[in-house]
């Protein structure tokens, strides 16, 4: 498939840069793989599309607040991106990261602030940094909320609110899972009062799932591994849901990886699964998502799932209604 193929037209006022206020207020899209039909409802209508016996699959990781900016040694700007800690020796943490500027010098120190308080770091490495005298809770006390950077605005206390599934619970990702963005606790409830299950899933977003795809072939792409748990709890939901011959929804394309993934004989670990047309869905019968960018591995995994015409149909007429697009967007519903 030729990365062209995921290209599509978005008018930049489209790039929602704020949440709503109301979550379950966003519109919804909804695409009906079999009669190519498209539907325009609000998410708190999503309760209607489904049955009891069927399961919602969420991703519960929880986004760190892992972004700085500070000043190189020279008074020039740096952003740094925590992706992940890779080693610690007594009170020394390792972190790979993303900086910018990328042409850091080796063991230069960089001082970062927010909120007032000032703390160093230092360049160890290629995409690497190190802290001293700080404990890993305490340097993402001192983040910000890391808002892609599409969002043409400093992050702020809203963020820290909206940025966030209301049922996060596991520290780990560098971006948010945003298909779940739209659910409150109450709408929640509602569809567990009819019949439909829930069931958790964790996989924390990394680098690999925002990384753009550059290779004109995309078989050529290759993924990043991320760190996925699925605990027994809802092992047994997902069998549950297959022997009853119920939908399985992934709640965003990182819960559809972590179900393919373990529809292939893996529960936990990391995970580099690329899925793009052509890919045979074992395990999710439907699919929620956001909006999503054009030649990434997300927007691949949209046209997998829905077939390519139909997903840039879909994505036409979205613009074309004036939806709201990505992190802080409106949803679609790919039945």
């Amino acid at each position: 498939m030729n990365i062209t193929e995921l290209d599509y037209y978005l008018p930049k006022e489209l790039i929602a840069q704020y949440p709503l206020q109301e979550r379950d207020a966003a519109r919804l899209l909804v695409l009906d793989r079999k009669t190519g039909m498209i539907e325009h409802r609000v998410f708190s209508d999503i309760s209607g599309y489904f049955s009891a016996g069927d399961l919602l699959v969420l991703n519960d990781t929880k986004v760190l607040s892992c972004r700085f900016s500070g000043r190189r040694s020279s008074g020039g700007r740096v952003e740094v991106l925590l992706l992940r800690k890779i080693g610690s020796s007594g009170d020394t943490l390792v972190f790979n990261a993303l900086l910018k500027p990328g042409r850091i010098r080796l063991n230069e120190q960089v001082t970062l602030g927010n909120n007032g308080r000032a703390f160093q770091c230092r360049v160890t490495g290629k995409d690497e940094v190190t802290f001293s005298g700080m404990d890993e809770r305490t340097v993402y006390s001192l983040g910000q909320v890391p808002l892609p950077p599409y969002i043409k605005r400093e992050p702020d206390e809203t963020d820290r609110r909206y940025y966030q599934t209301v049922y996060a619970s596991r520290d780990g990702s560098v971006a948010s899972p945003t298909a779940g963005l739209h659910f409150t606790e109450a709408l929640l409830e509602r569809i567990r009062e009819n019949g439909v299950g829930t069931a958790y899933v964790t996989l924390h977003v990394g680098h690999a799932t925002f990384k753009p795809i550059k290779c004109d072939d995309i078989t050529g792409h290759t993924m990043g591994e991320e760190t996925f748990f699925i605990d027994d709890r809802a092992i047994a939901c997902i069998e549950s849901a297959r022997r009853n011959k119920g939908k399985i929804c992934a709640v965003g394309t990182t819960s559809c990886r972590t179900l393919e993934t373990f529809a292939r004989g893996r529960k936990e670990g990391r995970t580099g699964l690329f899925i793009y047309p052509g890919f045979v869905f074992a395990a999710t019968n439907c699919l929620l998502t956001n909006f999503h960018l054009p030649r990434t591995t997300l927007f691949a995994l949209v046209c997998a799932f829905a077939g390519v015409d139909l997903a840039h149909k879909a994505y036409q007429e979205a613009v074309e209604r004036k939806y709201r697009f990505y992190s802080y967007g409106d949803a679609m519903l790919v039945l």
